[in-house]
């Protein structure tokens, strides 16, 4: 297989052949096959990276996940949003995330936050 960009998904299939089989001979690192592994590697990232992005998920899906992951209730999220009606109005979506609550978020209950100031969905 000759290293081009990929530019369809028969192309990709191709590329992803090549992988497979290149990743199972399992060649030594800065041998040419190594090299190609690379190589084709990137070129499939970074054709599914255009192909299929992964957008960000929305701010509050995040804190709902993880109040679900550490088994947290909406009172719990008081310390870092303030009342208990604010809690309330940030996680039905009627009033935005500040600065400093997702800052709180972030440093209390380790939310990336690249998630808390995504665009709200």
């Amino acid at each position: 297989m000759k290293l081009k960009p990929i530019k369809n998904e028969r192309e990709y299939d191709e590329a992803i052949a090549e992988v497979e089989k290149l990743f199972a001979a399992n060649p030594k690192k800065g041998t040419p096959k190594a090299d190609k592994l690379e190589v084709l590697t990137l070129l499939i990232n970074h054709y599914e990276d255009a192909r299929y992005p992964v957008m960000p998920p929305d701010p509050i899906e995040a804190i709902k996940f993880r109040m679900d992951q550490m088994d947290l209730s909406r009172k719990d999220l008081e310390p870092y949003m303030g009342s208990r009606s604010r809690v309330s109005e940030v996680l039905n979506h009627k009033r935005q995330l500040s600065l400093s609550m997702i800052r709180k978020l972030h440093r209390g209950l380790r939310i990336p936050a690249e998630a808390l100031i995504g665009a709200p969905a």
